[in-house]
């Protein structure tokens, strides 16, 4: 039979009385409880719905098409539509905490809550993350540089894997990259540097998580006694400040005169009839800073100024925006953890089939498909949703304090 409260219908079935389900669920243990949005983002969400209902407004009048409108509609519809879900599951578990009083339909109630609360905390750490201020370099495409740390050939070969995963990763995802740097290892397998360019907008904002020093643990194929070893690579995820369909020479022109040191030099290495011939190479030393960038994977000099001065202006954007969150941590009274860049931030684990995330305290079984870039997604999930959690309570503490 169909029983009806507040608007909604509530299937109620014949059980026998009694059972593992009512032992399960009695007088004496509660549902669980649900802690609802902060107010300060209910009211930020009702204040987006409401631009949203504006722009839709406005885009009926305008008549033409125009992209940025557009992408803010995109953004804004996401953003309301998961607020609406979760308004209409937050309305169906307030309707049916009542019901628990009824002795007659408390056993369906708490089934109805016990499937009500996992969809709202989902969609509630879905809101947090994207009610938060975006991150300023939110839409930029990014840089991916590679190094080798401790582990020596093992590491490089590590590099080389994680490289090739985030390539794979952008041919998942059908986003244009290029390879702007990939310094073999002379003496072996493995590669000494890689520089990535993932030329899709928004893929800072995703790949971001990934700054910082991976470490793998298996048994290398050259060891012959079976024994565990520990390596490293460190990651560095930049955004790319230079526009699209920039001319070569525009990010030269963004550095006052004296600023930016530019050494002219003969390619070193292996490779070719024209690595050692030419004057190509090219270094920048940015004289405030300190920041050098080196350059000799192209033939012309003038391209690998312009892939310099690429990688330089991202450097320098990276380190200005850490330097501000360092002081804004600073003026903080409660320190919390976050996903920036540490020692160690993710562990891959081969004999066990295993990466976890130390950011977030998130395992996952399924190496091979992670390194094809297959399940990467499932890491990074995890980890935005740890930092809207983070900040959510950092903007809870603020507004109470």
């Amino acid at each position: 039979m169909l029983r009806f409260h507040l608007g909604r219908s509530f299937r109620i079935t014949q059980r026998p009385f009694g059972g593992a389900f009512s032992k399960r669920f009695n007088s004496t243990a509660p549902p669980q409880a649900f802690q609802q949005l902060h107010p300060s983002l209910v009211k930020r969400a009702e204040v987006l719905t409401q631009e949203l209902k504006d722009l839709e407004s406005s885009l009926a009048d305008s008549g033409h098409f125009d992209v940025n409108q557009q992408k803010k509609y995109s953004r804004l519809s996401a953003i309301v539509d998961v607020f609406r879900e979760y308004k209409e599951n937050l309305t169906l578990y307030e309707e049916l905490l009542p019901i628990l009083k009824d002795e007659s339909l408390k056993e369906d109630a708490e089934e109805e809550i016990k499937v009500t609360i996992p969809k709202l905390m989902d969609l509630s750490d879905k809101l947090k993350s994207r009610l938060l201020p975006p991150h300023e370099f939110a839409e930029k495409p990014c840089l991916l540089e590679l190094r080798p740390g401790v582990g020596g050939t093992e590491a490089m070969i590590f590099t080389l894997e994680l490289f090739n995963m985030y390539i794979n990763y952008a041919n998942h995802h059908r986003w244009p990259y290029t390879i702007v740097a990939k310094t073999n290892n002379g003496s072996g397998n493995g590669i000494l540097e890689g520089i990535i360019s993932i030329d899709e907008p928004g893929a800072y904002d995703k790949l971001r998580f990934e700054s910082g020093v991976h470490r793998v643990q298996r048994i290398p194929e050259t060891e012959t006694k079976g024994r565990l070893q520990t390596s490293t690579a460190g990651v560095v995820v930049l955004p790319q400040m230079a526009e699209k369909n920039q001319s070569e020479d525009a990010d030269e022109r963004m550095f006052a005169p004296g600023e930016v040191r530019i050494d002219i030099m003969r390619a070193s290495g292996k490779g070719g009839q024209h690595v050692n011939t030419t004057d190509s190479a090219v270094r920048l030393t940015h004289i405030p800073t300190g920041i050098t960038v080196s350059m000799q994977d192209e033939r012309s000099q003038h391209k690998n100024k312009t892939k310099a001065f690429n990688i330089l202006r991202a450097r320098l954007a990276e380190k200005e925006r850490q330097e501000r969150e360092a002081q804004e941590r600073s003026m903080r009274t409660d320190q919390v953890s976050t996903t920036d860049r540490s020692d160690k931030i993710r562990t891959y684990n081969f004999p066990q089939n295993r990466i976890t995330d130390h950011r977030c305290s998130y395992s996952l079984h399924d190496v091979e498909a992670v390194m094809k870039g297959e399940k990467l997604d499932l890491l990074i999930d995890e980890l935005e949703k740890h930092e809207g959690q983070v900040k959510s309570k950092e903007l809870e503490n603020s507004t109470s304090s």
